[in-house]
């Protein structure tokens, strides 16, 4: 008979075999249907030299680096405008003032419901903005509306007493957001942070729409090109592989900055182990 554990009862042997079944016809249809997707591309003619005869000239490589760092600098604009963006909307969002809380709560409200591409064409064309600076203006506007929202969620997820106990040791507001909610508001607010910068990487994909020749434009001059029979395809397996890739690192950087912020600074410094429920510490611990 098999040992009940805290949560659930293990699974028995015909259990066990149900998940092995499972498990093995969820894998063949997997490679069923990545075979078929093989199929088709040879099928297609998608692995042919033509088509892959562009990645090998110099001057593509250079066309595709050149596009990989324009799309790298506008997300690297646009994040650290929308953080700081965010964070002043939050701000105004919790104040106790109603006339700081309520334009920032419209302004908020407003460049959340706006899709961002309306924002970014409307800058480029009606106040006839510069490409990237009217990419990265769309981008901040529309994800620094959504961290506003994240950044204020994170601080009144912290307990209430906390920020009582400090009001009560006479600390001024700024003093508690500072030194009080906000460090604890990071560890619940990292993920979705990290999250959104994610969406705002991808976003910036959209600047090939005013002529911004970021990597997803120098990816379509390649595939829309009749000498090396329109590389559609390859281009899009060049390039999406670099687009997850990016977006896999941000995600490992939120899960190693919630590592570091689960640790004990204090405990790791002196080197002194975290007492068990109950224990009674020495005088001065």
């Amino acid at each position: 008979m098999s040992q009940p554990t805290a949560l659930y009862d293990l699974p028995g042997p015909r259990t066990r075999r149900r998940h092995r079944l499972y498990g093995v016809v969820s894998t063949a249809v997997i490679v069923a249907l990545a075979g078929w997707v093989l199929h088709l591309l040879f099928d297609t003619h998608q692995f042919t030299a033509t088509k892959w005869a562009p990645f090998t000239y110099q001057g593509i490589q250079e066309l595709l680096l050149r596009g990989l760092g324009n799309t790298l600098r506008a997300f690297g604009y646009a994040a650290a405008l929308s953080l700081a963006l965010g964070a002043v909307l939050a701000a105004g969002r919790l104040s106790d003032h109603r006339a700081v809380r309520l334009p920032a709560t419209v302004l908020v409200e407003f460049f959340r419901a706006m899709p961002v591409l309306v924002m970014i064409f409307f800058i480029f064309v009606a106040l006839k903005v510069q490409a990237l600076p009217a990419l990265v203006a769309g981008l901040t506007l529309y994800n620094g509306s959504v961290l506003a929202e994240v950044f204020r969620a994170g601080v009144n997820s912290v307990e209430p007493g906390q920020r009582e106990a400090a009001y009560a040791l006479g600390m001024r507001k700024t003093q508690v957001m500072t030194y009080v909610l906000a460090p604890q508001a990071v560890r619940a607010m990292l993920p979705t942070i990290i999250s959104q910068l994610v969406v705002a990487l991808k976003d910036t994909s959209l600047g090939y729409l005013i002529t911004y020749e970021e990597f997803l434009h120098a990816g379509k001059l390649i595939a829309s090109n009749l000498d090396y029979d329109l590389p559609f395809i390859p281009v899009v397996m060049v390039i999406s592989p670099i687009y997850i890739g990016m977006c896999m690192l941000l995600s490992w950087f939120a899960n190693w900055m919630a590592r570091r912020q689960r640790r004990n600074p204090r405990t790791e410094a002196v080197g002194v182990a975290p007492a068990d429920p109950g224990t009674l510490l020495p005088r001065g611990q």
